[in-house]
């Protein structure tokens, strides 16, 4: 799901890229002097994009200014939203494992996820896990929620988590440290029968 998302926030983007290139591009030529078709909204370089008429048409209108500052404040939110959503990384791509001839090797975070994760659901009264790796390549943070059978005490249940899937996890990764924050969440259950 994430890769078709990922093909379309780049068709869209080179998309736009193209209309305000193109856009861009046409409003200079005209305005250097080349000569526009037509039906092109300039017709020479003296020519402006809003003539006064059209610019003052609404003006005295009550309603105009409102409802132009209210639709750039939204274009705005919903702008800085997508920057914030593109540039924000979620989970981490690679980790850097110290092989220890002073190379190094590249684990890809969804192995280090999905063994954290295999290994912390054979705990038992673990009823499910996710893990995420969050943080720099050579400095990974474990972002890890399970979920616990009512019959399970959560301190051994971090326990056996913390001694057990994160210790194996570090280990194997050559990390000096995995910080994690563990978030523990209790399985509903329906009531039990008693007779």
């Amino acid at each position: 799901m994430r890769a078709v998302l990922r093909t379309v926030n780049r068709v869209f983007l080179g998309l736009v890229g193209l209309i305000l290139l193109a856009l861009g591009g046409s409003v200079l030529a005209v305005g250097l002097g080349v000569s526009a078709p037509s039906w092109w909204i300039h017709d020479s370089k003296h020519d402006v994009l809003l003539s006064n008429a059209e610019r003052t048409r609404w003006r005295d209108d009550g309603w105009w200014w409102p409802v132009v500052i209210a639709a750039l404040a939204i274009l705005l939110l919903l702008a800085l939203w997508w920057l914030v959503a593109v540039l924000r990384r979620r989970r981490l791509a690679e980790v850097l494992v110290d092989t220890g001839d002073g190379e190094g090797a590249l684990v890809r975070g969804r192995a280090l996820e999905n063994a954290l994760t295999q290994e912390a659901d054979h705990i038992d009264g673990v009823d499910g896990t996710q893990a995420h790796l969050k943080g720099g390549r050579s400095t990974p943070e474990a972002h890890v929620r399970l979920a616990l059978e009512p019959h399970v005490n959560p301190g051994t249940a971090l326990n056996d988590f913390t001694t057990g899937a994160l210790t194996h996890a570090r280990t194997s990764a050559g990390l000096a440290s995995l910080p994690a924050e563990v978030r523990l969440k209790g399985v509903k259950h329906g009531a039990e029968r008693v007779s």
